[in-house]
């Protein structure tokens, strides 16, 4: 407790720029490598200037109300002349009335502006093909263009400059989750190992309100994957849990490590994470894991600001996705892995079992 209250304080001297420097840059330092101590940074900041704008609200209430009292409706009344006016004699009966109404109602105009501007996330969500849902939003979906020559099949004549992101195995009979924006109107698909081998893929099921894609591997030259090292995690994650994931921002695998830094993504959005995560085109679709080896969600975008945050949606609505999908429209069922063989393992023992299950998605349009 004591140790709280100590940060609490150490906490409201940096925000006020009471620190000296080699304090604020030590504190920094601090904030920068624990989680928890940026989260409560954050939520300090936020608490003092709510306090703040309170304070502004209050202010100007009590102007108003002085205002109120100063006013001498008689004596302006008896020096302008009389008004027989409707208006005006309503005004004579009804004017204490009036004006506290029309305070209450600026106080509640300026009350709900103030939460808005503090609800709503700065930036947007920028997309680079198109619009995938009904609600309009500008989104990041980090496609990123790929090499059409790259395909298994060379001899099919393809479009340059189609587009790609990530996918990972859910279950060892060849089913692999991606998002729904990365194959929205696919002509063809293809999943690229971190070998440079090639599989053609077909969807099996597509949810575009979450932003899920569920793919089934139809190639001749594929069989089945070992079993999957890793297990969608049921439970929820918190703030501050470390998290990391794998993508194709380009053509081998790159590994992104940070933390989830809300429960909810953008705008509040209850199906995503948001995560300090770095993030680049070619990163959608990836699998987001935390240290123990689960999958707790799929990075599905970010902020367009250069430092913006990065959104995943929840591993509990890709499990709702997977048992949602009709047994007769599959050839085989879904049996997600219930085993993880990832956890108490170091960072590049993990990776390196995991990059046999994440894949490249080339997705092509004649």
């Amino acid at each position: 407790m004591r140790r709280d209250l100590e940060l609490d304080a150490i906490i409201e001297d940096y925000l006020s720029g009471k620190l000296s420097p080699a304090e604020r840059d030590a504190f920094e330092q601090l904030r920068n490598n624990d989680p928890e101590v940026d989260s409560k940074v954050v939520a300090h900041k936020f608490f003092m200037e709510t306090m703040n704008d309170y304070a502004t609200q209050r202010s100007l209430k009590d102007k108003m109300d002085h205002i109120h009292a100063t006013i001498d409706v008689d004596a302006l009344s008896a020096k302008l002349g009389p008004h027989p006016s409707k208006i005006v004699n309503f005004w004579r009966r009804n004017r204490l009335g009036i004006a506290v109404a029309a305070s209450f109602v600026i106080l509640c105009s300026m009350v709900v502006e103030n939460y808005f501007r503090q609800s709503k996330q700065v930036g947007s969500y920028e997309q680079l093909d198109r619009k995938i849902e009904k609600v309009k939003r500008s989104q990041d979906n980090l496609i990123r263009t790929v090499n059409s020559a790259a395909v298994a099949d060379p001899k099919k004549s393809l479009k340059p400059g189609s587009f790609g992101g990530t996918g990972f195995a859910i279950s060892a009979n060849g089913y692999v989750l991606t998002n729904y924006h990365v194959i929205s109107g696919a002509d063809s698909l293809y999943l690229q190992n971190n070998n440079g081998e090639s599989f053609r893929a077909t969807p099996v099921f597509t949810d575009s309100q979450n932003d899920i894609a569920i793919l089934k591997i139809a190639d001749k030259n594929f069989s089945s994957f070992a079993a999957l090292p890793y297990t969608l995690k049921k439970g929820k994650t918190g703030i501050g849990e470390v998290v990391y994931t794998l993508g194709f921002p380009k053509d081998d695998a790159v590994l992104g490590e940070g933390y989830v830094s809300s429960v909810t993504g953008f705008n509040s959005d209850s199906i995503q994470y948001q995560v300090a995560v770095q993030v680049n085109p070619g990163n959608s679709g990836g699998p987001l894991l935390d240290n123990a080896g689960n999958i707790v969600g799929m990075i599905s975008g970010k902020d367009n600001r250069p430092d913006g945050a990065a959104f995943a949606v929840k591993s509990k609505y890709i499990m709702e996705a997977i048992n949602s999908i009709p047994s007769d429209s599959l050839n085989k069922k879904i049996s997600v892995s219930k085993r993880n063989l990832l956890s108490g393992l170091k960072r590049t023992q993990q990776v390196e079992k995991l990059q046999d299950y994440v894949f490249m998605v080339k997705v092509y349009k004649d």
